[in-house]
């Protein structure tokens, strides 16, 4: 390990006793580890736990990057990951460094560990994101694949980089050798400048048409990029004629990229695109299920959790990020976690996702969706044309609101709120059997919600 990142972590360890103070930095920063790193413009930092690994990233990670960049310029990146007694899976990455045979004229694949969290296992699932997830593991099958390239498209903090750090995970289980390179477009044409300026494209090119599995992130990136995006579309070409396997992401349909050539948008096109649409307070509970299912001795009370599922509203970033906090404040406080802690602790994010959602609202939304008048929600009419409708906008006042069952009842013509809950019920099983209901209670959170 060179002595100059020794002790600039010295430094920088100090630094952060100093600004966290003493009980934040002996609960979550002293157990931090310097690790070795194959490239110099890495550095990896261990620690003991997934749990204390996430907080770490959610809370230090850019503080960490500008720090080791102000005493190294060089470094890029700071790899946050946890203490493995074996070695973990890992991807192939192109490097700067040479191979072990001096006369080879391929350089010789980095292998930094893959982010331990982003597996399969892991990925939450509901309609929102199914296809991309099925498309995702069917690419990671070994034997020929049924198509390539996959193209995942979505928002910021919705899932694309988790499904290619799976498939990553997946693909090497299966074919340990293979060879994987994992990159963002940005880094992508970053090295592909370096590779023109040290007149040693050839070296570039051979490395990733080489790949059995290429993976580029936030191919946006080189929108505009015109000697760029000539590569990109070469090496593109040769490795699905090939037969090899190809995933890129980015923020919107490949017909949607500007200034992004035709040819490339193209060949993107001709294998499957699938998109990660935003997530609605479902999937937030589930995920928020999922990860407490993780932390057996971590207690949330339903209360709780259902107040996190409907008000931290953005990325599934955001609301993971949101647990995270809310459990390590109770970590470092001492105090029960609860629907007081929780809205003084979150006071900032929940503020910033509410939006007071009222059942004339609900009942406005309705009534348009299935063209009917709003008078009709409140009638005495049985017919299924309005019963139905009547049934999912007592299921969104229940679901998207505080107010009672007795409450929702009146505001539906003065029914009794046995009748809210069989229409609740109702509509929970529909949604499970019935896609064009599911979709119209999804289209509808949406736009209550938005």
């Amino acid at each position: 390990m060179p002595g100059e990142v020794l002790n600039a972590w010295a430094r920088i360890r100090k630094n952060l006793r100093e600004s966290a103070g003493a009980r934040l930095f002996e609960q979550w920063l002293k157990p931090i580890e310097l690790d070795d790193s194959d490239d110099e413009t890495t550095v990896r930092l261990t620690l003991p736990s997934a749990f204390t690994a996430n907080w770490v990233r959610n809370h230090y990670q850019d503080r960490l990057v500008q720090e080791f960049r102000a005493a190294i310029p060089a470094i890029r990146t700071v790899s946050i990951e946890v203490r493995q007694a074996s070695a973990p899976a890992v991807l192939r990455i192109a490097s700067d460094e040479p191979a072990e045979a001096p006369a080879a004229p391929v350089e010789a694949a980095e292998r930094p560990t893959l982010d331990p969290r982003l597996t399969f296992e892991r990925f939450v699932v509901d309609p929102s994101n199914r296809v991309a997830f099925n498309a995702a593991r069917a690419l990671a099958e070994p034997g020929v694949p049924r198509f390539s390239p996959l193209f995942l498209h979505s928002g910021t903090g919705l899932g694309k980089t988790h499904l290619m750090h799976a498939i990553g995970h997946a693909y090497l289980a299966a074919v340990p050798d293979a060879r994987v390179f994992l990159m963002s477009a940005e880094r992508f044409m970053f090295e592909f400048v370096a590779a023109i300026r040290a007149n040693d494209t050839h070296a570039f090119k051979t490395r990733l048409r080489g790949a059995d599995l290429l993976m580029i992130d936030d191919l946006h990136f080189i929108s505009g990029k015109k000697p760029t995006q000539d590569e990109f579309f070469h090496t593109i070409n040769e490795l699905t004629a090939a037969g090899k396997r190809l995933v890129i992401t980015a923020d919107r349909h490949p017909q949607g990229l500007d200034d992004v050539e035709a040819r490339i948008v193209s060949r993107l096109a001709m294998g499957l695109v699938a998109d990660i649409k935003t997530p609605d307070a479902t999937l937030r509970r589930a995920l928020l299920d999922h990860r407490l299912g993780e932390l057996p001795e971590v207690k949330v009370p339903e209360d709780v959790l259902e107040l996190l599922a409907h008000k931290v509203t953005g990325s599934l970033r955001e609301v993971e990020g949101a647990l995270n906090r809310l459990v390590a404040y109770a970590q470092l406080t001492g105090e029960e976690i609860n629907l007081e802690f929780a809205q003084a602790t979150l006071g900032d994010v929940l503020r910033g996702g509410t939006k007071r959602i009222t059942i004339d609202e609900i009942q406005r939304a309705v009534s348009a969706h299935y063209d009917l008048k709003p008078v009709d929600l409140v009638s005495a009419r049985r017919a299924v044309v309005v019963a139905r409708p009547r049934q999912i906008a007592m299921y969104l006042a229940k679901r998207l609101t505080t107010r009672s069952l007795p409450e929702i009842g009146r505001k539906f013509g003065g029914r009794d709120h046995s009748t809210v809950i069989h229409a609740v019920r109702r509509i929970e099983e529909l949604r499970g059997s019935d896609n064009e209901i599911d979709g119209a209670v999804r289209s509808l959170i949406r736009q209550l919600e938005g």
